[in-house]
């Protein structure tokens, strides 16, 4: 279904209205970096907290590029360290909307690492995060319009 909307420019332009598995599929955010020594703790391997704030920021842009709102983290559920992750290692960090409730979303980030010159790869942490969306008065707005169910 083509909705009629105002772009930025004051024209009339028509937008499709997704289903939600489509909108949790294009807003599925992946992000590669390089583990550095300077990332690392005395075991040389990824800081802990260094993970969670990348995580953190992966699930944002998920939630924002599923919810094209503002958005903000109210938690983190139990995240899951099952493999080190050296320096010198290629990290990928995949968030992905999990749940969606009135004003707010889960969004499941995984990192998986892998050898910077070997094939294969491991999921080394998971976790769940929760994000609410708000208005302009920095007050809980629904997430999902009716057209958009």
């Amino acid at each position: 279904m083509n909705l009629p909307v105002i772009n930025d420019t004051g024209r009339f332009v028509f937008c499709r209205i997704m289903n939600l598995e489509e909108r949790i599929k294009l807003s599925e955010t992946r992000v590669f970096k390089t583990v550095f020594p300077n990332n690392t703790n005395h075991y040389d391997t990824l800081f802990g907290g260094t993970a969670l704030s990348m995580m953190d920021e992966v699930a944002f842009i998920a939630a924002t590029r599923f919810t094209r709102l503002r958005c903000v983290t109210v938690s983190s559920d139990r995240i899951d360290f099952t493999h080190p992750i050296p320096a010198g290692t290629i990290i990928e960090l995949v968030g992905t909307v999990v749940e969606v409730g009135n004003t707010s979303m889960k969004v499941r980030v995984d990192i998986f690492v892998e050898q910077m010159y070997e094939q294969g790869r491991e999921k080394a942490v998971s976790g769940l995060f929760t994000f609410v969306a708000l208005d302009e008065h920095n007050k809980p707005t629904k997430v999902l319009s009716k057209e958009s169910n």
